[in-house]
Formats: structure tokens, sequence, C-alpha cells
């Protein structure tokens, strides 16, 4: 379980997120939604202590992890494993090596810096990219790839982790909507797993389609919590205000090709009742 208690990070004279009380359970897919500023980033960024937490604490499993530091941080930020919105590969690097990099933190530096890997973790890469189905592009240059093949090579970078969560940030921002449709796809067969997924989303078709737990954010505060069904035109125009919800529909009823329905879901162990 994650749980968020008061958490607040400030800039500066400038407050990106306000007092925050949050508790995730394991295997729940969430959607952060909220217009650009709400401070949905910086809380993923805090989560994965990517930024600092100002006031308040963030507890994992009894953990306070806002307080690690060293190695037991290094140990937090591979079992939370982080995926962005502008992928964050290295270019001249083959693919497969771009997944296996996913396992620098905990190996032997001198093995990183030679980047010499065993012949199981270039199996387990290879796996991973077939499961994301670009198997293919192994051997090819990220640089080469396209928007939505290079997210995909980032998730399977975040796989090699073995992670307990992932955290993506705006994930399929700069993705045309059947590569948003199939980097969506994938993450919510991840948590099927039982792998706790919070992801960032700008619009709010996909947050209804996909996630099962929705929370909006507003200059840094949540303002709402709740299901799919849940985010009526009224809530949203809370979240967004009166501009940034037409804006926000807008751009909904150009992703429609990204699952416009929600599709049922069978439950993974950790969500089913004991």
């Amino acid at each position: 379980m994650l749980e968020l208690h008061r958490v607040t990070r400030r800039f500066g004279d400038k407050t990106a997120v306000d007092n925050v009380s949050l508790v995730v359970g394991e295997g729940e897919m969430v959607g952060i939604i909220g217009a650009s500023g709400a401070g949905k980033s910086t809380l993923l960024r805090m989560i994965n202590r990517l930024a600092d937490v100002s006031d308040g604490k963030i507890v994992y499993s009894g953990r306070t992890i806002s307080a690690l530091k060293g190695a037991e941080l290094r140990s937090w930020q591979r079992d939370c494993a982080m995926i962005f919105q502008q992928f964050n590969l290295v270019p001249r690097l083959d693919v497969i090596t771009n997944v296996m990099l996913g396992r620098l933190n905990g190996r032997n530096p001198v093995l990183n810096l030679l980047q010499i890997f065993t012949p199981d973790e270039q199996l387990e890469a290879l796996k991973a990219l077939e499961r994301l189905d670009i198997a293919q592009t192994a051997m090819q240059w990220a640089q080469t790839l396209s928007g939505g093949q290079q997210q995909r090579v980032a998730i399977a970078r975040a796989l090699m982790q073995d992670p307990k969560m992932i955290l993506a940030d705006e994930p399929i921002a700069s993705l045309d909507p059947r590569n948003a449709q199939i980097v969506m796809d994938s993450l919510r067969d991840i948590n099927s797993e039982g792998i706790t997924v919070i992801t960032n989303l700008h619009t709010l078709d996909t947050a209804r389609a996909y996630c099962d737990r929705i929370i909006g954010m507003s200059a840094g505060r949540v303002v709402f919590d709740g299901t799919p069904e849940q985010l009526t035109t009224d809530v949203a125009r809370t979240i967004y205000g009166a501009d940034g919800l037409k804006e926000a529909f807008s751009e909904a009823m150009t992703s429609t090709a990204i699952a416009p329905l929600r599709l049922p879901r069978t439950p993974t162990n950790a969500q089913q009742a004991p």
C-alpha cells in the first residue's frame, strides 16, 4: 500500500503540490488528470523521489519513502519504475541495450560502465520486447524508432527493473491515437498481473477507458477521487475550469481511437477480496 500524508512540494514561493493525502492499494490502476500546471508530474516525481517532499511524508508498506537515502533510496527507485513522456532512451544505443539499462540500479558499476550484460539479462530483455510486440527492433538504434515504438521500449526497460509499481508521466501525450492505444493496452496488461500503475493523463476518455480509479488535481490539490462513472461533466469542470474543460473534451473527441469504451477487466489476485 502506498500512502501520502499531507504531502506538499514548494519551489520558492510557488506551491506545486498542496497538502495531498492519498492511499493507493496494491494492484490498482490509477489515472491522475488535470490541466497543465495542476501538480500531476510533481506528485509522481515525489513518489519516485526524483523530487523531495517539502512537507508531509510518503509511506510504502510501512516504510517512509520520503526519508530514504543512499542504497535504500536506489532500491526504492528500482521497485518504483518511472516512464516519461519523452521516453528518455539513449538514441545511439541499440534497443536491447536500452532495455537492459533498466538493470543498472543494483549491478556492479564496472559492468555497467562497460555495458556488459549476462545472457539471462539479454534473454529477459528480449522477452520484454516480445511482450510489447517490438522484438524485431532489438538491434536497431533507438533513434530510428517511431515515437510509439520508443515508448514501448521505455516500458520494456521499466519491466527490466522487476518493479512493484510503475509511474507513467503523460506516457501518450506525444503519440498518435493508434500508438497511444497500444501503450495504454500495454500498461493495463501489466496492471492485470498485479503491478500497481499510476499514470498522468490529459484526456478524459483515456482515463475513463483504462483506469479503475481517477484522481483529479487542480492548483496542486486533489479535488476529485473516484470511479470513472463518477467523473461527470460538473466534476470535470471543477478539475479543469470552464476554459480548460472545453480543451479537455476537445482533445478527448480527437482521441476516440483510444478505447472509447471502458472495457471489462478480470481482477487480479491482489484486487480480489480475500
